[in-house]
Parts: structure tokens; C-alpha cells; sequence
């Protein structure tokens, strides 16, 4: 499998299907949609990048169950940030899905079977929708079987999708049907084979196209046989994804990666796909049952690494991110050779090659490939002072294969993927000057002329960075730069940077980078003779992102919102009354320690801020992460007890309960229990995208009584202050791992505050809630009453609300957290937000809101409707220029 076609390969989770998936069909005819999302959730946790949802049952109401599951899924961005495969046989529960689904989606799936008269018409419908679509290979004659057939059916309908509907050609997908091999008749066997054929002659004769196929199909003669089901699907895709295939239906957990399948297991099924025997079904069904089981096989540890030559001894200390003997090891090399830079060119930069070929492979995770560069850096470190006394001596210069400027833009302070990124670049031979977070415009671009850099790469987690990063390409475009830029971060994204950045900057490349396993191939272009064909190819996929938008403007309908206002939510109802705080006013939280906090610690963002997408502790049983994810969590653990024994962070918070009442879309927080001086408002942003029946479109206002008295409350929590002298000591001692490892769990502990502090709120200081008992499991699943949404998150996207919150809570003054320009909390490990104690208040996202409610919300802030426009630019449902509707792109 190519490095280049595994890492464009998407993976499309099969488990949210009921005829595919027992335990979800049982959950949805039951009608446990809660843990129906918990699947989806865990695929999207495994690697899942698109979700196939199913409820073709013929005991379900196979509409309402997709209408059902659709909107739930989009109150949770755990699973809404992936986009959906709707997949029905039936196209009115398809058109059902496409009016409830959240931004662009694919439909699974349209054919000809019916003839081209319908099938152009459904085509249309999905169209309008601006939704993409899965093609079967299904005429009216049957389902195609040779390659020969599908190739020629596919070429049909691309020619009535592109010629005759207008269709874009990258929102078709062919599934050319994968069907199961090794039945016993003769006639199947060379069904693999005919699949990757068709797939070759589609993706070169059909340009812009994608290829799809359930992947599930190809080993259904061995149900239940999981090691040989998950060995064939490995060498089927190690095969079909060069040819083509670019996306499959997949259990993403579950992929044995194929260097690891047993060798004589993996020779036996590539007889099978490849139809290279006459005997080859019945040898691998007389092998199959000896696998049935684990039948995996653990690499046993080299306790004898220590005899080998220097040489070797390098090579595996890197691959292996020993740091034990590396600077001993290092000097007798050095001895060893005519010159110090030999060390590194040679046994050191060998040791690399194989850790980026194994990380481009799949087969290292990005926590290894720092623990090597560690390795790497100690190694070049002891070296230096040699390598600099020998340039001083004979006049010699060393140039790294290129530059790289890289900063975390103005007002940010977040950098734990911006280093991940440098480091991988560094193990490359890339030299990184990396400088910082909350970097002016002025000085990154100062500082990529001082350096002579030939790339600049801005980076961002908040979502006012997104403006920051603009305004720097704009600068970069009035001074004449003609640097490429690379654009990375959560908030990022291929739209925004199409629709926004690239305007601003023309004069050289503009390139999202989505992720660290991407940075070195994008760099590896920009700066290779490639650069002008690699631009104008991304410069076509961002005109196309701007057409896809306007395309798609009016798509959505939202009610106006005076309309949504009477659909509001009321608290009132049942009889609720509210409940006094026990504890009124601010209260500063100086007693807690990290070992008070170390209970309530959630290990599955742990994983995540290191690019392990996985739930803990199931990560562990994970087939191609778990032995990564458990030598990630033993070194995790190590530093976990340092950080607590040693206390090397002082916990600080404070949390604030005042009297309030809503009043309209707002919050008015009272000074006193005689609620005559108002000392603060919390605005609220109300929901207007259309929905069906009586549900209420929601504001987080909604959760505060307008007819009696009730409260509100309001929290800061950082992990400690102390974070920069210890990050400045790693940093010093080269030690990257250890540094990104520490921001890390500082962010654990500060997510773990917020929940140890909230139970103590709820329990305690507030006490509505004073017998509730919850096991760990259940405070990090949020089974409680209450919720304690944060301003720049989904139920309240504009982050200046924190202005507010800090000047209730005087939060600088008891935590010595402070807010930036943006409104970043620095420390980075700090959290801070809202208390609602009313229990049927929940997490919702607020979604696109109309120009009636921008122009509403800049009245009541004191804002101009252009500096509302710039606050709420993520979720503003219309085009600030053009005044037109507008809707989220797939690739927001």
C-alpha cells in the first residue's frame, strides 16, 4: 500500500447500520438512541471519518428512525464533526435524511436499475440538497460482476451526472460492487480482482471521481472468524487503494495492518483476492480454523539490542525512542568517523528514515515519532558544539533541506499540535523555527525574512485566530511575500481557508494542513519542483469549495427570530422552582491538589491530543494503536505520579453564584439577593435553523426563569500558573516528548478541575443536587443534572462573553488566569464557563443564525453589525457581502 494512497483514504463507519450491525439495530428498535449514538461516537473515535447510518428494517419506521437519529447526532460534536453517509434502499428515507442532516452529506445510494428517467431525477433531488452521491454499479439489467460491467455501467452515469445534471464531478462516488470471494463457486473467485480492475479503469478514465465499496463483503464466507476476516480485508485494501479506492465501509477499529498479518495467513488470502490458484479457497478455509481466537503475534523485546554494532544501536534507539545510552552511543560513532556530521548522515538520519517511513506507513503514531526525536535531538545536541568548532575551523556550511517560519497567530496560546508538527518536520530534515504563541503579524513575517525561511505555517485553536490568520496572509500580500503559507489548527479548516484566506494572499501557495501526517508531504512539494502543478491542483480544489458554497446558498431555511423566540424553551413548566445557592457570591478555590483532582482525570482526550483517535481504555485493545496507546499511557503515568507527588502544579479557582432572571435572549445577573442593581449580562444566541414539530429552539438563556427569581453560576479553573518554568526546562533539555507529554495532562488536570468543581457545586457551594453519588465513569459521561457550557463552544460561540464572566468572578485576581486580545485563557491549561443548574438544561449547538438575529445581537451588546459580523462569523448563515443564505461545507 503507497504511503500517499493511505493517507488520502477515508474511512466510513459501518456500525450505525442496522442490517449490518446487531447491537445497533436492537438499540434503535428499542429506542435507546442514547447509547446509538455511543456507536457512532466510537467510530469516529476509531479513525471513522464518515458515519454510513442505516434503519432499513422492516419492523422500523425506517424514516422517523433516520429523521430521529440525524437530529440527535447533530446536538453532538463528537459525532457532527464528521459528515454523514445516508444509506437506505428506499429514497424517501434518503430524502428524509438530506432535510435533517447537518451540512453537506453523501447519499447511499442512486443506480440505474430503474432506468435513467429516475435516476436523473433523484440525482437532481440529491443536487439541490447539495449532497454527494454513492453510484452502484446496477443497471437495468442487474448488478455488474466483471470488471468489464461495472466499468461500463460507471462510465454511464458519469456522463448523465457531469453532462446532463451539471453534477460536480468530486461529489460522485462509484461503488462498483465488492462481493464475497472464496464462497466454493468457481465463478466468484475472481470477484476481487474484477473490483480492482473496474477501480483502475474508473479513477483513470473518469477524472475527479471516487471509489467506494463495503469492504464487509469480501469475507463473508468467514463469519465469524474474525483474525481471517480482518487479514482479508487488510490485503484487499493493500491492493485496491493503489489502484484507486479511496474510501470503503469499514469497522475502523478493526483493521489488521498487513505487515503484521501472519505471513502464512497473509500468503494464503492474497491466493484469495488475487485469484492466483485454482486450490486457493480450499487451502484457506483448511488453515482458517487454526486462527479462529487473538491470532495475532506480539514483537518480542531484543534484550541483547546493547551487543550490536554502533551503527545498529543507533538505528534502534531511535525507532525505538530509547534515550538511555544515545549520548555514549553517539560519541563512540563520533569517534568513529572522519567528521560529526557523518553521524547524522548516516546512522542517525538511517534511523530516521525508517521512523518517518513506518509513520507515513501507518504503522508508528505520533507519540513515537516524538519519543524519536527526542532521541534524535539528544544525539544532534552532543554533537553541535563539535559540528560548530569544525565549522569555525575550515569554513564549512551545512544547509537543512529547508525552513520552516511557524507561530501560533496573535491571541492564542495554544501550541500542542503546532509542536507535534514541528517535530515530525525536524525528523525530516527540516529545520523549524518555531515562535510561539500569541506572535503579531509584524513579527512572523520580521522574523521569515531575518531567517531567510521558504515556508510560513500559522496555527490556531480558537476560532478569533481564524481572523488573526487573514489579516497576516494580507500583510504577507502588501509587502510582497511570495513564501507558500501552511494553515493548521482545530478551528481551521479547507473552506475558511478558501473562502478567506486565499483571497488575501495570491502571490505564492496557501495550503490547509489537516493534520501532522500531512505536514512533511506538503512541505516535501512547496519546495520541490512540484510546487506550481501542487498550487494550481489545491488552487482548482478551493474555487471549487467556493462554487460548492454559492451552489449551496438558500439550501437552508431559517425561522425568522421573533418566530424562534415563541418557540422558546420554558423552564417554568412542571411546576419547577428554583434552588437558592447555599453559598452566594464568589468563592476562591485554593484547597485542591493535583492528587485531589487526579479521580476525575478523562484519558480519551489524552489520546487524542496526540492524534490516537480511540476511547480509553478500549484504545488498548485497538489492533493497529493499542501497543502505541499503552506505551503512551505507561510514560503518561510516569509523569503523572512526578506531577503529583512533587506537586509541580498549584490548582487555582474560583467560582461565582449570583441571582438572576432572564430577560428575552439575555441573562441579568444581580449584585444581591434584592436584585435591584444589575452587575453584569450574559447574551444569549438562539437557534434558527428549521425544525419539526414542537421542539424549542434553544438559547442558553432559556435555562434561567423569567417569572420567578432564579440563579446562575459561573467558574475559572487553571491547572497551575507554574506551566512555563517547567516547559522551559524540558525545552532546554531538547526533550520535545516530555514538553508536548506535560501540556498534555496540565490540560487533563484542568478539564479535571472543572469537573471535580462542578460536583462540588452541585453537591455543596450550590447544593441543589446533595445526595448525588456518581462513579468517576458517570461525572465524565455528565450523568447529572446541570451543565456548565463555555463562551466559543457550540451553545455560545461568541467568545467575548468571557469578558463578562472574568469581571463577575474577578478571575484574574484569585486564579491568575488572564485573557487575551482573543480571548484565549493563558494558561492554556484553564477552563472557565457557565453553571445552569435547571434539570433539563442541556449542551446544544446554536448552528447558523440568520441576519434578524446578527442585527438583533449587535443592538444588545452596544456592537456595530460589522464587529458582530466578525465575532459571529463561524455560525453566520448568510454571506456578509452578498446578503445571501448560506450554509456549512462539508469541509467546515
Amino acid at each position: 500500500m503507497s504511503t500517499q494512497a493511505s493517507n488520502n483514504f477515508v474511512n466510513v463507519g459501518e456500525r450505525t447500520n442496522v442490517t449490518g450491525s446487531a447491537k445497533f439495530r436492537k438499540l434503535i428498535k428499542d429506542g435507546d438512541y442514547a447509547t446509538a449514538l455511543d456507536v457512532a461516537r466510537q467510530q469516529v473515535e476509531n479513525g471513522a471519518q464518515i458515519i454510513d447510518v442505516n434503519m432499513d428494517e422492516g419492523l422500523l419506521d425506517s424514516a422517523e428512525a433516520m429523521e430521529t437519529f440525524l437530529k440527535l447526532a447533530a446536538t453532538e460534536p463528537d459525532i457532527a464533526r464528521v459528515p454523514v453517509m445516508i444509506d437506505s434502499s428506499k429514497f424517501d428515507v434518503i430524502e428524509t435524511g438530506l432535510k435533517w442532516v447537518q451540512g453537506k452529506c453523501i447519499v447511499n445510494s442512486i443506480s440505474m436499475k430503474e432506468g435513467e428517467d429516475q435516476f436523473r431525477e433523484q440525482a437532481r433531488i440529491c443536487q439541490s440538497y447539495g449532497a454527494a452521491v454513492v453510484v452502484m454499479a446496477f443497471d437495468e439489467v442487474g448488478q455488474a460482476d466483471t470488471a468489464d460491467r461495472k466499468y461500463e455501467i460507471c462510465e454511464r452515469a458519469y456522463k448523465i451526472l457531469v453532462d446532463e445534471v451539471g453534477f460536480a464531478p468530486e461529489d460522485i462516488i462509484f461503488d462498483p460492487n465488492i462481493f464475497a470471494v472464496a464462497t466454493g463457486i468457481e465463478e466468484h473467485n475472481n470477484y476481487a480482482v474484477d473490483f480492482i480492475e473496474a477501480t483502475k479503469r474508473i479513477r483513470e478514465n473518469l477524472p475527479g471521481c471516487h471509489v467506494s465499496g463495503g469492504l464487509s463483503n469480501i469475507s463473508f464466507s468467514f463469519r465469524g472468524n474474525e483474525p481471517v476476516r480482518q487479514a482479508m480485508h487488510s490485503v484487499f485494501l493493500y491492493h485496491a487503494i493503489p489502484a484507486g479506492l479511496d474510501m470503503a465501509i469499514v469497522n475502523a477499529g478493526q483493521l489488521e495492518i498487513y505487515d503484521e498479518i501472519d505471513p502464512k495467513l497473509r500468503d494464503l488470502v492474497e491466493d484469495v483476492i488475487l485469484n492466483r490458484r485454482d486450490d486457493a479457497t480450499e487451502r484457506l478455509l483448511e488453515a482458517a480454523e487454526g486462527y479462529r481466537g487473538d491470532g495475532s503475534k506480539k514483537e518480542k523485546v531484543d534484550a541483547e539490542w546493547r551487543s550490536r554494532s554502533v551503527e545498529e544501536r543507533l538505528k534502534h534507539a531511535l525507532v525505538k525512542g530509547i534515550t538511555e545510552h544515545i549520548i555514549d552511543d553517539t560519541e563512540e560513532m563520533r569517534l568513529k568517523s572522519e567528521r560529526p556530521l557523518h553521524v547524522i548522515e548516516g546512522p542517525l538520519m538511517d534511523g530516521m528514515n525508517v521512523v518517518g517511513d513506518l509513520f507515513g506507513a501507518g504503522k508508528m503514531f505520533l507519540p513515537q515519532v516524538v519519543k524519536s526525536a527526542r532521541v534524535m535531538k539528544k544525539a544532534v545536541g552532543h554533537l553541535f558544539p563539535y559540528m560548530e568548532k569544525e565549522r569555525e575551523e575550515m569554513g564549512l556550511a551545512d544547509e537543512p533541506a529547508g525552513k520552516i517560519v511557524m507561530a501560533t497567530v496573535k491571541g492564542d496560546v495554544h501550541d500542542i499540535g503546532k509542536n507535534i508538527v514541528g517535530v515530525v518536520l525536524q525528523c525530516n530534515g527540516y529545520d523549524v523555527v518555531d515562535l510561539g504563541v500569541m506572535v503579531p503579524p509584524d513579527k512572523i513575517l520580521e522574523t521569515a525574512r531575518k531567517e531567510k525561511a521558504d515556508v510560513i505555517g500559522l496555527s490556531g485553536l480558537i476560532t478569533p485566530s481564524l481572523d488573526e490568520m487573514v489579516i497576516v496572509a494580507s500583510e504577507m500580500q502588501r509587502e510582497g511575500f511570495d513564501l507558500p503559507l501552511m494553515i493548521g489548527g482545530a478551528t481551521t479548516s479547507p473552506a475558511h481557508t478558501a473562502v478567506k484566506i486565499e483571497p488575501a494572499y495570491n502571490r505564492a501557495p496557501i495550503i490547509h494542513v489537516h493534520d501532522a501526517s500531512r505536514a512533511v508531504g506538503v512541505v516535501s512539494k512547496l519546495l520541490s519542483d512540484k510546487r506550481e502543478a501542487f498550487w494550481e491542483e489545491t488552487r482548482e480544489k478551493f474555487e471549487k469549495i467556493r462554487v460548492t458554497r454559492a451552489r449551496n446558498r438558500n439550501a437552508k431555511t431559517r425561522l425568522p427570530l421573533e418566530k424562534a423566540r415563541e418557540k422558546a424553551f420554558d423552564p417554568d413548566k412542571d411546576g419547577y422552582t428554583p434552588v437558592k445557592p447555599k453559598q452566594m457570591g464568589v468563592t476562591a478555590i485554593e484547597d485542591v491538589r493535583l492528587k485531589d483532582l487526579e479521580p476525575y482525570l478523562d484519558w480519551t482526550p489524552f489520546f487524542m491530543s496526540w492524534d490516537m483517535k480511540g476511547t480509553y481504555p478500549k484504545i488498548f485493545d485497538d489492533p493497529n494503536r493499542g501497543q502505541a496507546a499503552r506505551e503512551l499511557f505507561e510514560d503518561g503515568q510516569k509523569m503523572l505520579r512526578q506531577m503529583v507527588d512533587e506537586d509541580w502544579l498549584h490548582p487555582k479557582g474560583v467560582v461565582g453564584l449570583w441571582p438572576a432572571q432572564r430577560v428575552g435572549d439575555d441573562i441579568e445577573v444581580f449584585a444581591d439577593e434584592d436584585r435591584k442593581a444589575v452587575a453584569g449580562k450574559f447574551h444569549g444566541l438562539r437557534q434558527q435553523s428549521e425544525k419539526s414539530g414542537d421542539r424549542p429552539y434553544l438559547t442558553i438563556c432559556d435555562f434561567v426563569s423569567e417569572t420567578q427569581p432564579d440563579y446562575v453560576g459561573g467558574f475559572a479553573v487553571t491547572a497551575g500558573t507554574d506551566e512555563d518554568d517547567i516547559i522551559a526546562r524540558f525545552k532546554a533539555d531538547k526533550d520535545d516528548y516530555s514538553e508536548i507529554m506535560f501540556k498534555a495532562l496540565a490540560d487533563r488536570f484542568a478539564e479535571a478541575f472543572a469537573e471535580y468543581l462542578h460536583e462540588r457545586v452541585r453537591k455543596e457551594i450550590w447544593g441543589y443536587a446533595p445526595e448525588e453519588s456518581l462513579t468517576t465513569e458517570q461525572l465524565i459521561g455528565e450523568n447529572y443534572a446541570g451543565i456548565r457550557p463555555a463562551a466559543g463552544y457550540p451553545a455560545q460561540p461568541d467568545h467575548t462573553e468571557k469578558d463578562v464572566l472574568f469581571e463577575l468572578l474577578q478571575a484574574t485576581q484569585h486564579t491568575g488566569i488572564a485573557l487575551t486580545e482573543s480571548r484565549a485563557m493563558n494558561p492554556p491549561a484553564s477552563v472557565a464557563g457557565l453553571y445552569f443548574a435547571h434539570p433539563e438544561s442541556a449542551y446544544f449547538a446554536v448552528g447558523r443564525i440568520a441576519k434578524d438575529q446578527v442585527e438583533d445581537y449587535a443592538a444588545r451588546k452596544g456592537w456595530s453589525l460589522e464587529e458582530a459580523e466578525r465575532h459571529l462569523a463561524p455560525i453566520l448563515g448568510y454571506d456578509p457581502d452578498s446578503q445571501k443564505a448560506d450554509v456549512m461545507d462539508a469541509a467546515e
